[in-house]
């Protein structure tokens, strides 16, 4: 056994363990950095099938940006297991049925669905204008035939992505009550004859008091 079969036997067994780590922790926290393990594995066996632009975006959009968003989102909800745990026993038929019909599907696509597959033929080199052989990269190929072949593709799934996005802030962003926040356009709008107000008021004397208070006043001191 080689360097490359060993280190693909111990991304597996990890990545294995990482996974069934994820369904069986009890702490959702847990859960995801487990998950996050599983994703770590996951992007070296890419990189043992020398996909490594797969491997690196695996690394910086689920590991640097998702996982940790769900990270603090799982850190952040107040989650009451007791209610949770509560339907487990419920609906664990309906569970265990779909969990069993994806694993004969992934069994059977496994199985008889790269029969009729041919297999992957020798990439061409890469030949500049000089003659010079370049160095054939997974990353290069990708981009050209993402921005050749599949350009309208790649368009069409970025406007659904930002159709989405836009949805869910649309969803999300709702006015609380419990928040004090003042409006920018208002502020921008505002003029320091509307905020301050000068009001002109008589001038009053504090009222004397009267003279025969203070005599008889005098004479009690007397």
């Amino acid at each position: 056994m080689d360097v490359k079969t060993g280190f693909f036997y111990l991304f597996s067994v990890v990545l294995l363990y990482a996974a069934f780590r994820v369904i069986t922790a009890r702490n959702p926290v847990h859960a995801v950095l487990h998950l996050i393990l599983a994703f770590s594995q996951a992007a070296g066996v890419w990189l043992l099938l020398k996909a490594e632009f797969l491997a690196i975006t695996l690394v910086l959009v689920y590991l640097g940006a998702v996982m940790v968003l769900f990270l603090f989102v799982v850190m952040m909800l107040d989650i009451r297991f007791d209610t949770v745990r509560r339907g487990f026993w419920k609906h664990f038929p309906l569970a265990a049925f779909i969990g069993a019909l994806v694993a004969f599907e992934m069994a059977a696509v496994l199985m008889t669905g790269f029969r009729g597959v041919e297999e992957p033929k020798a990439v061409p080199a890469l030949v500049n204008a000089a003659g010079q052989v370049l160095p054939y990269s997974n990353t290069q190929a990708l981009g050209r035939l993402m921005y050749t072949e599949y350009l309208y593709p790649v368009e069409i799934a970025a406007v659904i992505l930002l159709v989405a996005m836009i949805s869910a802030i649309a969803l999300t962003l709702r006015q609380r009550k419990d928040v004090k926040a003042g409006d920018a356009t208002a502020q921008l709008r505002a003029r320091a004859s509307d905020r301050l107000v000068v009001l002109k008021m008589p001038t009053t004397q504090a009222p004397q008091p009267p003279a025969d208070d203070d005599a008889g006043a005098q004479e009690k001191k007397a």
